[in-house]
């Protein structure tokens, strides 16, 4: 006797299930400064160790020269060195203003052990550094204060793209460029650290402190607002509850943003409420689970 095994029934697909807190934080536009602070870190660790070039500061009327020899003397705690160096390129000092580059050591009274001052300050030879760091602190600074919604951003897209290629007609790229490459902007490397440095702190504080004392949490029934640091917590019923996500802004939401948006979230009843929550992070995802959970909670409320 034989047996005929049976098909193996296929087990049901998981079910799942919207979160039972959803909690949607308001950042403040500071949030959106990161790619100022991170392309003056790139800048910075650039220029101390991938260029390795020093800048030097010398008074009014220095000279630069080519010498066939040079002999210096170097002088350290207990003991001077003489070396001479052939074929140099060296940089004269006006008379006089040999002090613009000593290192002047107040702890000892002879003026005489002054030694010269070894170069220290990073500098990259690349003058595009500078110029880059300073455009990407320009445009940020534009978009986070000029806010252009929906059919603006798609004007702002186009009218440039007309601009290029009209300038691409007119032969004029060239001139521009040619023109750009003039510009010399150069940071040393502290400067680019410091910048950087304290930017990073304020948007790490920002972000991760005072932004998420403005927030909302949903749950299945009601949801609970807090709109201002500092103030106490309200809880709403979230029935007839409405979401609506303003219109984005492209260069803001999406390009620093990295898919953030603004969420207006409406009540229902004689007494409604609107409340706005402005730069909200992956603000698509936050309303789907919103809306399932609101969905779940109508379907376990009407069965």
């Amino acid at each position: 006797m034989s047996i005929t095994p049976q098909p193996a029934t296929p087990a049901p697909p998981p079910v799942t299930r919207a979160p039972d807190e959803i909690r949607v934080y308001s950042h403040s536009t500071i949030f959106y400064w990161w790619p100022v602070w991170a392309v003056g870190f790139i800048m910075g660790l650039w220029t101390l160790y991938g260029d390795g070039h020093y800048m030097i500061t010398v008074p009014p009327g220095t000279t630069l020269a080519h010498a066939e020899q040079v002999t210096y003397t170097v002088k350290e705690e207990n003991k001077s060195t003489t070396e001479k160096v052939d074929d140099v390129d060296i940089a004269v000092l006006p008379k006089g203003d040999g002090k613009h580059a000593k290192n002047r050591d107040l702890s000892r009274a002879n003026e005489k052990d002054e030694q010269p001052m070894k170069p220290k300050l990073h500098v990259a030879s690349n003058t595009r550094l500078g110029v880059i760091f300073c455009t990407v602190l320009l445009l940020v600074m534009v978009i986070t204060n000029v806010p252009l919604r929906g059919m603006w951003s798609v004007v702002v897209i186009i009218s440039i793209a007309l601009l290029a290629l009209i300038l691409a007609l007119l032969g004029w790229w060239e001139r521009i460029v040619t023109t750009l490459a003039l510009l010399d902007i150069r940071i040393n490397a502290g400067g680019y650290f410091f910048i950087s440095g304290i930017l990073c702190a304020i948007w790490a504080m920002a972000t991760f402190v005072f932004d998420r004392q403005t927030y909302m949490i949903f749950r299945p029934g009601q949801f609970t607002v807090c709109q201002s640091i500092g103030e106490g917590e309200k809880v709403y019923d979230a029935v007839g509850l409405h979401l609506e996500r303003q219109r984005s802004d492209f260069f803001r939401h999406f390009v620093l943003g990295l898919g953030s948006g603004d969420l207006i979230v409406k009540t229902a009843g004689a007494q409604a409420h609107q409340f706005d929550l402005p730069n909200v992070l992956f603000i698509g995802r936050k309303v789907q689970q919103i809306e399932d959970m609101l969905r779940e909670r109508k379907m376990v409320t009407g069965k």
